[in-house]
């Protein structure tokens, strides 16, 4: 593997791979926030949120979880990641599930060809050069097409809640999951963004409410966040 993966993250993310489909395992977050975030995605999109006839790249696809919720609307999926663990749990997920679903172990750096859009959820506070990474999610992308990112702002309250609180207090992640310092605004990555020729049309803030026990799309940014950005 090269480009911005960090061998670092790969490892502990291959360690997580057999548990990624446990709604009650370490994944927990993403099965609770999976459902917002594609159906965001879904609905700036296609009307009703059909995605049948449009070619979707997941990067940094782990075992699958958004790559199947999308498949499921009627996307034609290419997921790629840098673990070979998650990506063989992902395989066998899709193959059980019936979802043909087109896995490969690469770096966005190293894929040819062009996508109507681009998915990289909870990643990008993960990978090295933040900037090239960007690039290259801009390069797979067909002109007019948009590229969706979700991450964590870096803010204070993003730190207790999302790092000490979500590590350390509640046990929700592992501890170690997250780096603080690589979380990011979104006024910064929304500069990165024009600097590779994508402009951000939408954005929204991701709060859990533990009254409906789900998760819901907020005008707060201060923690989670999902925006879109077009390719002009």
């Amino acid at each position: 593997m090269s480009g911005t993966a960090r061998p670092d993250e790969i490892r502990k993310f291959d360690a997580l791979a057999a548990r990624w489909w446990d709604p009650r395992g370490p994944m927990a977050p993403l099965h609770a926030m999976n459902p917002l975030r594609c159906g965001w995605i879904a609905e700036r999109l296609a009307p009703g949120g059909d995605l049948s006839g449009l070619r979707i790249l997941d990067v940094g696809c782990g075992a699958g979880l958004a790559a199947e919720a999308l498949a499921r609307r009627g996307a034609e999926v290419t997921a790629i990641d840098a673990s070979v663990e998650a990506l063989a749990v992902a395989r066998q997920h899709a193959e059980g599930s019936g979802l043909p679903i087109d896995y490969r172990c690469a770096p966005p750096e190293a894929l040819e060809g062009e996508w109507d859009a681009v998915v990289s959820l909870e990643v990008v506070e993960h990978v090295d050069h933040r900037p090239d990474f960007l690039r290259a999610l801009a390069a797979r992308t067909r002109p007019g097409g948009a590229v969706f990112l979700s991450t964590l702002n870096r803010t204070p309250r993003s730190f207790v809640m999302a790092k000490l609180g979500a590590e350390y207090v509640f046990r929700l992640l592992a501890r170690g999951t997250h780096d603080w310092r690589k979380f990011v605004s979104p006024a910064e990555l929304g500069a990165e963004l024009r600097q590779v020729g994508l402009r951000v049309t939408d954005i929204a803030g991701m709060s859990f409410s533990p009254i409906e026990r789900r998760w819901k799309a907020t005008r707060d940014v201060g923690i989670n966040y999902i925006l879109m950005a077009r390719r002009d």
